[in-house]
């Protein structure tokens, strides 16, 4: 069983920046992806940001690529989420979640990770 906490959200104004940061007990070492998945109020849950375990290579939806980064140490068994020039619709919980498929096609397979963290609430005003 693999536990993931988040820490790091809070509330900026639009322009601003975050890094959101998910401690994990167990660190993988398999051909997976590590993930932040976000979910605004009255929304679905949309992925974000993932990175696959072996290799690095990074995957972002379309609304944040070239503001947000996914990095990874795997020595502190981290995750994190660097957010830059956050806008108003980027508002949402934000959960790490862990061991499961890389995105492909659209398609980010939330449904499919094993473990999640209990969120943490990142809010933009304008």
């Amino acid at each position: 069983q693999v536990s993931l906490a988040e820490s790091g959200g809070g509330s900026v104004q639009t322009g601003g920046s975050l890094t959101l940061s998910c401690a994990a007990s167990e660190f993988p070492f398999s051909l997976k992806c590590m993930g932040w998945f976000r979910q605004a109020p009255g929304k679905e849950r949309e992925g974000v940001a993932a990175q696959k375990l072996i290799g690095g290579f990074e995957y972002y939806v379309d609304s944040v690529k070239g503001r947000f980064t996914i990095s990874r140490d795997y020595a502190k068994k981290m995750v994190y989420l660097r957010m830059n020039d956050l806008k108003p619709e980027d508002t949402a919980m934000y959960y790490c979640a862990s061991d499961g498929p890389c995105p492909s096609g659209g398609d980010w397979y939330g449904t499919s990770y094993n473990y999640w963290g209990q969120g943490t609430q990142v809010t933009v005003s304008s």
